[in-house]
């Protein structure tokens, strides 16, 4: 990864308009919300992955605000949201739907999930889809566990925290790893994904997320986004990374199950975290959805 941090002028223009921060309580737990956009637009939710949090769309959320209401919240356990005792793909897709519901009850929601993010996005559908008006699923695998869960798991436990803020930004890796990542956004987010606690600093998630409890409640041969993208009765599109986590087997899988239910689209040259190296791409193909959605 390069170490040039001068950010283009699109970058700076995007972090320079802030997002609002406001909070919502969903089954006793606070849950922190970033948003943009003026209420009574079209509203579009932005969910993050595994580990990650919600200024992981920072950069990307600005280029929608024009048009939508875009909310961008903090799952359990990650980011500056409050912390459970227990974590799963079912209550973080009812604190989504929770934060929809509290950012505009009058509007559907377009919904986008990212890796983990994606599954909590499904598992969203499946159960509130009447009231979804689509699903985008960014390079979420159909049939494997989630992207980041054996870095995970090998994870839990090895939290020490950092002596300084650099210290900590500069150990800053998406997981998984891929080969190209702009710098001046690893080191927004970065900057963005760490808290101080008395005398050291630690990342912005709960080691409990790595437990295993959601993990083990991921999707499983009997229930996997294969079988329930046909329960889902919201529109649904994916999008799959060149050099993610999606195989050309499993994309053509997908195709397949897609069929005339929603476009499969792939990122050229964006490895899983496309935010991460693709960003325009990623927002150029995100409009394309929704503006061919609007008028369908």
């Amino acid at each position: 990864m390069s170490t040039n941090l001068t950010p283009p002028s699109w970058f700076r223009r995007a972090l320079d308009h802030r997002p609002r921060s406001f909070e919502v309580d969903v089954e006793g737990c606070r849950i922190h919300c970033r948003a943009w956009g003026e209420r009574g637009r079209p509203l579009l939710v932005l969910v993050h992955g595994g580990g990650a949090n919600s200024a992981w769309w920072d950069h990307i959320a600005p280029f929608f605000a024009a048009t939508h209401h875009v909310i961008a919240p903090d799952l359990s356990g990650h980011g500056d949201s409050a912390t459970r005792a227990r974590y799963g793909l079912g209550i973080w897709s009812r604190e989504v739907l929770a934060v929809a519901t509290a950012a505009d009850p009058s509007v559907r929601p377009v919904i986008v999930g990212h890796s983990m993010g994606g599954w909590v996005t499904s598992t969203a559908a499946i159960r509130e889809g009447a009231e979804i008006d689509g699903i985008v699923v960014i390079d979420s695998p159909l049939r494997d566990r989630a992207p980041e869960e054996d870095h995970l798991r090998r994870a839990r436990g090895r939290q020490e925290g950092y002596r300084t803020r650099e210290a900590i930004v500069s150990r800053f890796r998406p997981v998984p790893s891929q080969d190209v990542i702009l710098p001046y956004i690893a080191d927004h987010i970065a900057r963005e994904s760490v808290r101080r606690k008395g005398l050291r600093w630690w990342w912005k998630f709960d080691p409990a997320i790595f437990s295993g409890s959601w993990l083990s409640e991921g999707p499983t041969e009997a229930d996997t986004l294969e079988n329930t993208f046909a329960q889902m009765p919201c529109r649904i599109a994916h999008l799959r990374c060149e050099h993610g986590a999606i195989d050309d087997d499993m994309a053509e899988r997908i195709r397949q199950i897609l069929q005339l239910r929603g476009p499969f689209v792939d990122l050229p040259e964006a490895g899983h975290h496309p935010m991460l190296d693709q960003p325009l791409s990623l927002v150029s193909t995100l409009r394309t959805l929704l503006e061919f959605w609007s008028i369908t």
